[in-house]
């Protein structure tokens, strides 16, 4: 006994200890495991055997059994739609059509918007040739989903199979009156075609521009015509087209379309006129296709004079819209005219010339006057020497003299400069005159809107004076100028006046719309110490928010060094008000100082050598993760090697000291 239970306990085999607990290098996955066992068909399972039904009992009751299941899982649940299908499908393979017809019926029921339902209903009834079925099911699926499209294309598909074209034809009637999509429209229209119905097919068109108003259908309506012969009628629906789009709505792709219909005419006259017309209306960036369409026609049909005309008119056109977009600017208005000049008739470069002169200077000042008054003289200078008219000469000088401002007021008004409005401004201000000092300022500002100094000269002296309110709209004034010569002095003094004033939310609102114009280090710096500065309630959180704001924004800046000078701003900051996770937390953004070389090119272009620079590598720039993790390695072995050599140095230490 007692030696059967030793070899029983021989048989137990020890139990190997897992001496390292550490996860695999290469983890298995349930799915992997399943996959693998499907692949190798681990799992196959036998085929059920194959049941032969001998009589009409067993088949009966093979029947009830399978309707029964059938039964039960849509009892289970009702909305799975692919178990009332299948039902239907089985009833109708056994020619139970009735039954079928049944079962399609209850699972409308239950969700009559499934699009598959009705579309397997009336294939089982067409599948059967039950037409009148099929057609009571198309007609109700249309009506109650008259927006799926699938429905009317099969019906009418069903119609034109069976022959009957007006049928067809009545449903393509029926869905056109839902405007639907441009695919319907154009299948309607070759439906008509297929029978030879151009006059159906025409009417179809004129409904259907109207519905879908798009140049590309006009220019397939004219195509039709042109393609079935009818070319005046095509000529007829680009001239609607053009009508029907107007000046507003103009698009090249129509005139280049009509043009080359005319070209196909052999109406070559037409096509100029078409081209010219587009192009005097349509802007530059618009008609890039019109003036390459123009300038190939003309080299294939056209003379040196054509294609001269083309280059001439293509700069016409680019100085109209330089002039169209700013009509004060005289240069442009200077190149025009010598163009129109080379080449123009003289009623034309007259037209011209007059409106320019037409855009007088809005400020009677000698440096806006200076460039405009060389347009009289230019004008005055062509009708002499190359119109040849002495009078309209005269006419000519007589209104610019009439109209150039040869004195307006005195000294200032005469020469104004900013040292003589500073100089009378601060007498006016010894002697308490505050309103006339006003009037100095405005017009001090207007003859200088850059002038930083001025504006903020003009607040101050409303601050002193006590009008708050006109202090702030001067400043608002002040910096939506197009061009100041210091505007980080304004801004600040804009802030700084509203700091004095103690409106908090202001003076945050005046930092967020300095931060639209510009993401400039020392503006985030002063928006924190502000918020922190505030003494109010939450402000550390707040200053804490304005550098995790700016941090982010700075990311994609280019000046590493600004960003260095926010990350040790906020250090600071967390230095003295944040927790040991704050300091944490902004010394793990600190970038890493690496050295760098790089190469140096002279002033002609030839290699001056290289130099070295320092960089910042910023541990959050995903970008930068490769080389922060190869400055690590490389600290890593430099230390490796210092290790080493005084490893090595070690042992010739301790023979010395054995020999001395």
């Amino acid at each position: 006994m007692a030696a059967s239970t030793a070899a029983g306990k021989q048989r137990i085999p020890k139990v190997a200890k897992v001496k390292n607990k550490a996860p695999a290098e290469v983890q298995i996955t349930a799915e992997q495991l399943l996959r693998e066992a499907k692949e190798r068909e681990l799992e196959l399972l036998p085929p059920p055997p194959q049941q032969k039904i001998t009589d009409e009992e067993e088949l009966n009751d093979y029947k009830l059994r399978k309707r029964k299941t059938f039964e039960d899982n849509i009892r289970k649940n009702r909305t799975v739609i692919s178990n009332w299908i299948k039902y239907a499908q089985w009833e109708e393979s056994l020619k139970e059509i009735q039954r079928a017809r049944s079962i399609y019926e209850r699972a409308l029921d239950v969700d009559y918007r499934n699009i598959t339902l009705w579309l397997k209903y009336a294939e089982m009834e067409m599948k059967n040739r039950q037409v009148n079925h099929a057609r009571n099911i198309w007609d109700r699926a249309i009506t109650t989903l008259p927006r799926v499209n699938q429905f009317w294309y099969k019906y009418t598909y069903m119609e034109e199979m069976l022959g009957n074209i007006a049928g067809a034809r009545q449903v393509f009637e029926r869905w056109m009156e839902w405007q639907p999509e441009e695919q319907a429209w154009h299948s309607y229209i070759n439906f008509e075609l297929r029978y030879k119905e151009v006059d159906r097919a025409r009417t179809i068109y004129e409904r259907f521009v109207l519905v879908h108003p798009d140049v590309k259908n006009w220019i397939k309506y004219a195509r039709f015509e042109e393609k079935h012969g009818y070319f005046a009628h095509a000529r007829k629906v680009y001239e609607r087209a053009v009508e029907f789009f107007g000046d507003e709505h103009m698009d090249e792709h129509l005139y280049v379309a009509f043009a080359k219909f005319e070209e196909n005419q052999k109406e070559f006259e037409r096509v100029r006129v078409i081209y010219k017309y587009a192009l005097d209306r349509i802007s530059k960036q618009e008609a890039q296709e019109l003036f390459k369409n123009y300038t190939i026609f003309e080299k294939k049909f056209g003379d040196r004079r054509g294609i001269e005309d083309i280059i001439v008119s293509k700069r016409r056109f680019q100085y109209e819209e330089e002039v169209k977009a700013n009509p004060h600017n005289y240069d442009a208005w200077f190149d025009y005219l010598r163009l129109v000049e080379s080449d123009a008739e003289a009623e034309t470069v007259r037209e011209v010339y007059e409106r320019a002169i037409a855009n007088v200077p809005p400020i009677q000042e000698k440096r806006h006057w200076k460039r405009y008054i060389y347009l009289w003289v230019n004008y005055a200078l062509y009708e002499e020497l190359e119109a040849k008219d002495p009078e309209r000469t005269r006419q000519v000088y007589q209104a610019s003299l009439e109209l150039i401002p040869h004195k307006k007021g005195t000294s200032i008004g005469k020469c104004p400069k900013n040292k003589l409005f500073k100089g009378y401004i601060e007498l006016e201000l010894q002697l308490r005159e505050f309103d006339r000092c006003r009037k100095l300022y405005e017009k001090f500002l207007e003859f200088g809107p850059e002038n930083c100094t001025s504006w903020i000269k003009f607040a101050e002296l409303e601050t002193i004076l006590g009008d708050i309110e006109r202090a702030r709209a001067i400043y608002e004034l002040a910096i939506s100028q197009p061009r100041l010569d210091m505007p980080e002095v304004l801004w600040k003094s804009y802030i700084d006046f509203e700091i004095e004033q103690e409106e908090t939310e202001r003076t945050r609102n005046l930092y967020r719309r300095l931060l639209q114009r510009t993401q400039h280090v020392k503006v985030w710096i002063s928006f924190a110490q502000f918020e922190l500065s505030s003494g109010k309630e939450g402000s550390l959180a707040k200053c804490r928010q304005i550098y995790e704001e700016a941090n982010k924004t700075m990311r994609n800046c280019e000046e590493k060094e600004e960003r260095l000078m926010l990350l040790e701003s906020w250090r600071n900051f967390e230095d003295e008000f944040g927790t040991v996770s704050d300091k944490e937390r902004v010394d793990k953004l600190m970038p890493e100082k690496v050295k760098k070389r790089r190469k140096v090119q002279a002033d002609d272009g030839s290699d001056a050598g290289w130099e070295e620079y320092y960089d910042y590598i910023f541990p959050e720039d995903a970008a930068n993760q490769p080389n922060l993790k190869l400055l690590a390695m490389a600290k890593l072995w430099k230390k490796q090697q210092q290790e080493k050599e005084a490893a090595e140095q070690d042992p010739d230490k301790d023979i010395d000291e054995s020999g001395s």
